[in-house]
């Protein structure tokens, strides 16, 4: 839940209409409006008034967006340490054509040094997962969306994964391979 729908429910919760309640913080209906349809966002002072109007913890009020705010960090992480996977596995495998062809076997120093940086974003996306039990890429894009899904729906996607992840690594390892093959025929090695 985010900030403006905790606003709109605790001043339904304590019957007050949008004037009640802008009359009791000095101002406009139209800013209230603008708050409960996260358009604007009030300030501190007047998050203290509306937490003792509504006689809760500061914390309650705000609680709904700061949990969003934690699962939008934690989503941007993510994000961040699968591009980051992709694009040093890419490297990785592409550059061994080249490093050979221009190095010789050295090359390949760089080419599995992309690589290890891949597997340990690998690793960072892996843990952000089990921080958050994200078991199946349903789940995973449930948190994405910043949805939760029900037991019954997890464990349904947990059979449809299986079959899903095994065609990933699968398909995978043809791309990979595919690439590190361009790349050797490419630069003749």
């Amino acid at each position: 839940m985010n900030l403006s729908k905790q606003i709109k429910n605790y001043r339904t919760r304590v019957n007050f209409s949008q004037e009640d309640l802008a009359e009791k913080l000095y101002v406009s209906r139209q800013t209230i409006s603008n708050w409960e349809n996260a358009k604007s966002y009030p300030d501190i002072h007047n998050l203290l008034l509306m937490s003792v109007i509504f006689n809760v913890s500061l914390d309650d009020l705000v609680k709904g967006d700061l949990e969003m705010m934690k699962n939008e960090i934690q989503n941007l992480q993510l994000n961040k340490w699968t591009n980051s996977m992709i694009l040093f596995m890419l490297s990785g495998v592409i550059s061994i054509g080249p490093m050979m062809s221009w190095v010789g076997m050295q090359g390949l120093i760089l080419s599995f040094a992309l690589i290890t940086v891949s597997l340990f974003s690998a690793h960072k996306v892996e843990r952000i997962k089990k921080k958050h039990n994200l078991k199946t890429y349903k789940q995973i894009l449930a948190f994405q969306e910043g949805r939760q899904l029900t037991d019954d729906k997890i464990n349904y996607s947990r059979k449809k994964d299986m079959l899903i992840q095994v065609i990933f690594v699968l398909a995978s390892a043809l791309i990979t391979g595919t690439f590190t093959w361009l790349s050797l025929a490419y630069f003749n090695v």
